[in-house]
């Protein structure tokens, strides 16, 4: 049996944080996994800059509630469930992610969560698990499971090389260009069709 892993950001919605960024006017926030491939690193340097200008979890959230998935991203998960079991597995947060899951009809969601302080400010993150989105793939093998993944940043790169096939979707030049054994697809159709060939396989 198999389950399809899909990356949030930058697959299926547009990044979070490069929206904040544009929101609020801070360009450093527009850092993502793209761009920095320690996770921790890239929290602590999200969480410095919004102590630095008073932003806290409800700023967030406002955006958040402005955003919509990526064209064609429901359309392509309402078909990719009907052929397989669908988990999205991010490095997202569970205050962060409702709103978006809420326009992508439910899907099931494996993310983190944020301790928030009294004043909404964003304190610390609370990571699931270790590697989060390597060792839910492992998991899931181990309990009989075929995975087949797909991602568009460095923090994907393990999930996806770990799996009976995966694919990068909307990734980087540079990030394909080191991956260069890794299909990369900027069409939806186009991914949907990789992953009914994996499946079919």
């Amino acid at each position: 049996m198999n389950v399809c892993c899909l990356d949030m950001e930058g697959v299926l919605v547009p990044e979070i944080w490069i929206a904040f960024s544009e929101a609020s006017g801070i360009p450093e926030l527009r850092r993502t996994t793209r761009d920095e491939p320690d996770y921790n690193k890239l929290m602590r340097f999200r969480m410095d800059i919004l102590r630095e200008h008073g932003l806290g979890l409800p700023q967030i959230q406002d955006v958040i509630s402005t955003i919509d998935p990526l064209p064609g991203a429901k359309e392509f998960l309402d078909e990719l469930r009907t052929l397989s079991q669908v988990i999205i597995i991010s490095d997202t947060f569970e205050e962060f992610a409702k709103p978006l899951m809420a326009k992508l009809n439910w899907p099931t969601l494996f993310c983190n969560s944020l301790e928030v302080g009294e004043n909404g400010m964003v304190e610390g993150v609370r990571m699931r698990c270790p590697e989060s989105k390597l060792t839910t793939v492992r998991a899931l093998q181990s309990a009989g499971f075929d995975t087949i993944a797909t991602g568009d940043s460095f923090n994907d790169l393990a999930m996806i090389r770990a799996s009976k096939a995966g694919f990068l979707f909307k990734s980087t030049d540079s990030i394909k260009a080191s991956n260069p054994d890794l299909p990369a697809y900027d069409e939806f159709d186009d991914l949907l069709a990789a992953f009914k060939a994996a499946l079919e396989a």
